[in-house]
């Protein structure tokens, strides 16, 4: 599927072909011209025309961030990369090319029309994250199977489809098979479906939609518990009490814990074990309440405070923005003056009186800002120990919790020693009743051994709930740390922001009198 001339070198999309198609695409009267003259950003750029340039490979596309609108057809390109950065793009044309794959478009969440007329593809799929699909040239492909339509129902906005020229557009039943399984769809084939042939398709494959969409509502209710369950994971993540709220830290301490489980069928282990899981349990639990409640009160901790200081910034704003309208009243009635005023030692006065006026309120500016800085250093200053204070007694009582845990763990391991012990003196006397499994007798081969087996099991418990303990407040510290840290750097950007404002409004008040004309005044 070549469609460039086999004596062309396939080309390499560089940095010169880019300026090259950006500049031979940007306005041609005088504004174009000192575009070129001076440079065009690529992040600028909004509409890209690459066609007939016989390119093998889509590459350099990352700093078009900007792009809506960009066109390949008509190149050799075998693969669809590069395009991860074009998150704004609309429209994308790759038709005419020799790609066999639809791949590489998980990013372009905004495009709304996609061209891959005349390719090779053999299969529609890949295409999942361009929600807003309106508009699909597929046509002069390689597709052969009808299922490939029913992947196209989850684009609701889909309303024009090109697949003529596959294979399945030669099928008997092709365009009622479209119209019944893709019912939004207004164009297939460049030309409009009308209601009869909807209507007609719809009555055909009455029972197959029905039965699909009985499976697409079951799989619906899925997505949506999975999503409730993966928000709600999320949401105890943010509390650092994830999988605390049932058995998982158990059922982990005995996951990789080999000798415990051939334990677990010495007689009277099974009970002790459940009364032991039981008790630990309550325990997580407790951690995981106990944990959301503290995070209630951390996010309203940190939403009062947010509140205080958008309230502190307003107030201040509004009192700067009393005293320009006041400053501005006051200069415009200066200026009007100045320039009705004939006698030059008046001009002269009356313009240091207005520098004067322009100081004082560069004085009074700096003098809020400051009040301003002041305030939010003793709220951020507040905030910072109270956060610190909570993070400090969740740390405190979480470690007293898990103490609970280690406690229960080493009561556990000191009843199953006595029980392990006392099955070996049994097995030696041979008055054990009980048959025990191949692999958990060869444990009674000595004290040693079974001592040996029964202490690994406890420390493989005692690491799982350390790591869990340590991990807990790894996170929080880190939190706390992160959260810290951004509040005072937001605090001096914000505070070098503002000052970067008022310093360019008294210098332009200032130049504004710097360069009043005497001659023009005089006049």
């Amino acid at each position: 599927m070549n469609r460039l001339c086999d004596s062309m070198e396939p080309r390499v999309m560089d940095d010169d072909m880019l300026k090259l198609a950006v500049g031979e695409q940007g306005p041609q009267e005088e504004a174009g011209q000192l575009a070129k003259q001076e440079g065009i950003l690529f992040k600028d750029v909004l509409s890209l025309q690459l066609d007939f340039r016989n390119i093998l490979r889509i590459d350099n596309l990352w700093q078009f961030e900007n792009l809506r609108k960009l066109q390949l057809d008509n190149n050799i390109i075998e693969k669809i990369e590069g395009l991860e950065n074009l998150t704004h793009l609309v429209w994308l044309d790759l038709s005419f090319n020799n790609i066999e794959t639809i791949e590489g478009l998980d990013t372009l969440v905004n495009l709304e029309d996609l061209s891959l007329f005349n390719n090779r593809i053999s299969k529609i799929d890949s295409l999942d994250a361009l929600v807003k699909l309106q508009v699909l040239s597929l046509g002069n492909n390689q597709i052969d199977n009808m299922m490939n339509i029913v992947y196209l129902r989850r684009f609701k906005c889909l309303r024009t489809l090109s697949l003529s020229g596959n294979p399945i557009s030669e099928a008997e039943d092709y365009k009622m098979f479209i119209c019944a399984y893709l019912p939004d769809l207004v164009y297939l084939d460049f030309r409009r479906i009308d209601d009869h042939t909807k209507e007609l398709a719809e009555a055909k494959h009455q029972y197959s939609i029905d039965e699909l969409k009985h499976q697409e509502n079951l799989m619906q209710v899925r997505l949506q518990d999975e999503r409730a369950r993966q928000e709600e994971l999320e949401k105890h993540k943010t509390a650092f009490v994830e999988h605390l709220n049932g058995s998982f830290l158990f059922d982990s301490m005995y996951a990789e814990d080999s000798e415990g489980n051939k334990l677990s069928y010495l007689p009277g282990v099974s009970e002790l074990l459940e009364a032991y899981k039981d008790k630990f349990v309550i325990i997580c639990v407790n951690i995981f309440e106990y944990g959301l409640k503290q995070q209630e009160k951390r996010k309203i901790e940190l939403d009062t405070f947010s509140e205080c200081v958008h309230e502190a910034i307003q107030e201040n704003q509004e009192q700067g923005k009393r005293k320009i309208a006041q400053f501005e009243e006051k200069h415009l009635s200066s200026l009007s003056a100045i320039r009705e005023e004939s006698e030059l030692p008046n001009i002269e006065k009356m313009i240091l009186e207005c520098s004067a006026d322009v100081s004082e309120l560069f004085n009074e500016l700096m003098m809020l800002e400051m009040q301003l800085v002041e305030q939010l250093e003793e709220t951020i200053n507040m905030f910072e120990r109270n956060i610190v204070d909570m993070v400090g007694l969740f740390i405190e009582n979480v470690q007293s919790l898990m103490a609970q845990c280690r406690d229960l763990e080493n009561h556990h391991h000191e009843k199953l020693l006595e029980i392990s012990i006392s099955t070996l003196e049994k097995i030696v006397k041979g008055d054990l009743d009980e048959d025990l499994p191949d692999d958990l007798r060869a444990l009674f081969v000595d004290k040693d051994t079974i001592v040996n087996a029964v202490g690994a099991s406890h420390d493989i418990h005692l690491l799982k709930i350390d790591n869990r303990e340590d991990e807990l407040v790894t996170r929080i510290n880190s939190w706390c740390t992160r959260l810290v840290d951004k509040i005072h750097k937001d605090e001096i950007m914000r505070n070098r922001k503002r000052v970067k404002e008022i310093n360019q409004y008294i210098d332009h008040m200032q130049s504004e009198l710097d360069n009043l004309e005497y001659s023009d005044i005089l006049d």
